[in-house]
């Protein structure tokens, strides 16, 4: 069931911090692909056991990242994501901010990384279409500051309709897609 829009400005670097955990990260991006799910059911998604992914659910949970919902059997009750999108800080939140989400930027780049070579080394188990349809692309952009920030937030406003808890309209055949957009100065222009 799709939920309103509500995405997250997280600045506080203790938050941030508590993300910056490879598990932690996994739990949350894998209820936001996936929607409500035990601790169990995340246990079995991420290759931990159910009482440590409960322990790192519960620290999610105390910076409002993760939190409880409502049982469908009415024994367990599932975790979900506390917001259906998050943006981790800006620059001008302080050097303990920009450190803490420095962090979190490096693991969030390995578990796109994670997930892109899990993807290419089980391709061969998806459907002809879907291997069609899946595509990796980089491109070498020539722009200023607000072109950069113009592109970003014409790219964000196409994605936005088909985010998965908030799209309350898919076709019978769609499936959780991992979309990664990363942009900015080329390192070697600094």
């Amino acid at each position: 069931m799709a939920r309103a829009e509500n995405r997250r400005q997280v600045t506080d670097p203790r938050a941030l911090g508590a993300l910056a955990h490879p598990l932690r990260l996994a739990l949350l991006n894998h209820l936001m692909a996936f929607g409500p799910r035990t601790a169990s059911e995340c246990a079995e998604a991420v290759g931990a056991s159910a009482s440590n992914c409960s322990w790192h659910l519960r620290q999610l949970a105390r910076y409002q990242l993760v939190e409880r919902t409502d049982s469908v059997d009415g024994r367990e009750r599932p975790w979900r994501a506390a917001a259906t999108g998050f943006d981790y800080g800006g620059p001008e939140d302080g050097p303990a901010t920009d450190t803490a989400r420095e962090a979190l930027g490096a693991l969030w780049l390995d578990e796109d990384f994670r997930l892109a070579r899990e993807y290419l080394r089980r391709q061969g188990d998806a459907d002809l279409a879907w291997r069609q349809a899946s595509g990796q692309s980089t491109y070498e952009l020539r722009l200023s500051a607000e072109e950069l920030g113009r592109l970003h937030d014409a790219l964000d406003a196409l994605i936005r309709p088909y985010i998965g808890l908030t799209r309350d309209d898919p076709p019978d055949s769609a499936k959780p897609v991992h979309l990664s957009l990363l942009a900015f100065l080329h390192p070697e222009a600094l």
